[in-house]
């Protein structure tokens, strides 16, 4: 299968990247598209258990759609384009983008590559994701309907703006907000996912994805802090930590504020890192707190595919 790597230049270096990245002004960041949509509901987050009586299967089908959505985030900031027809699955709902996004424009032929990089590996996971559903006599779900403009709204209930035009597509900052706004929350999720799992294999193997997701968010978290040691300016951080603070009152869960000395999501105790239940998560990237029930909505406006797609509480 075609490589993602093949659609944007090659043989670049990511040592540019903090030049490139710059000082931008935060009107810069928070520039973009508009969306009418509403913020996202406020309160308190669901806190109850995973659930009982599923499958290895629809936990798989689970962490499938939270793959799509992070592919498809990265395939956009990075090509200007989502996943392949093949890719997204037989009937695959369709995705929403704010504008005529055409990839980010690239300040950093460094970051440019980064996100090229992890564009990849979050397709390898949606390739590997369905062949081991597959191989476990089981159907991987299509990709769902995914509303990628749902950062405007989200961004003003973290209270970033007053009005919902940020668009992460937009400026190389911009990216690296979005991508905090999904990193930390695959990692809760497969560290909150693993007790499901009954099949040790799989279970090794959704360890694997989690390390590597962990990679990621770890980048993210570098580069953001980096940012602000470099310009003296703690915007994007502070950008960063309200974005934690939405995602614990939408879905409850620990978070860790990222500072200059300390950029590692995980208790101070034990260093573990943090685990969120799957009700947890669905209130999350459905961008609302509480209620039993909620089956729709921010990210997946029509709601996840498979067995796991509706809150508890």
């Amino acid at each position: 299968m075609e490589k993602v790597t093949e659609r944007i230049r090659k043989a670049v270096s990511r040592r540019t990247f903090m030049a490139g990245a710059g000082t931008a002004a935060a009107a810069a960041l928070l520039a973009g598209c508009s969306n009418d949509s509403a913020p996202p509901s406020s309160g308190g987050g669901g806190t109850t258990p995973p659930p009982t009586g599923v499958t290895d299967n629809d936990v798989l089908n689970f962490a499938l759609n939270l793959e799509y959505l992070e592919a498809e985030f990265y395939l956009y900031a990075a090509t200007g384009s989502g996943l392949s027809s093949t890719d997204a699955g037989s009937g695959a709902g369709k995705t929403t983008v704010s504008g005529n996004i055409a990839a980010v424009p690239w300040a950093s032929s460094g970051l440019a590559q980064y996100a090229n990089e992890i564009a990849q590996d979050e397709v390898n996971h949606v390739r590997f994701l369905q062949k081991a559903i597959t191989a476990n006599k089981g159907t991987p779900v299509p990709r769902p309907d995914i509303d990628l403009s749902f950062f405007a709204p989200l961004a003003v209930a973290a209270g970033i703006t007053t009005t919902p035009t940020f668009n992460p597509f937009t400026s190389p900052q911009g990216f690296l907000i979005g991508a905090f706004v999904f990193e930390d929350v695959g990692v809760t999720a497969y560290h909150g996912a693993a007790p499901l799992l009954t099949d040790k294999t799989i279970l090794g193997a959704a360890a694997g994805i989690l390390g590597v997701e962990a990679y990621h968010a770890a980048a993210i978290r570098t580069l953001l802090v980096g940012m602000a040691a470099t310009a003296n300016d703690q915007t994007y951080v502070d950008i960063a930590n309200k974005v934690s603070t939405l995602r614990g009152t939408l879905g409850g869960g620990n978070e860790t504020a990222l500072t200059s000395k300390s950029i590692i999501a995980a208790d101070t105790g034990d260093a573990i890192a943090f685990s969120r239940t799957t009700d947890q998560v669905l209130h999350i990237v459905y961008g609302a707190a509480g209620g039993a029930g909620l089956s729709k909505g921010g990210f997946f406006p029509n709601g996840l595919n498979g067995t796991i797609k509706a809150t508890a509480s």
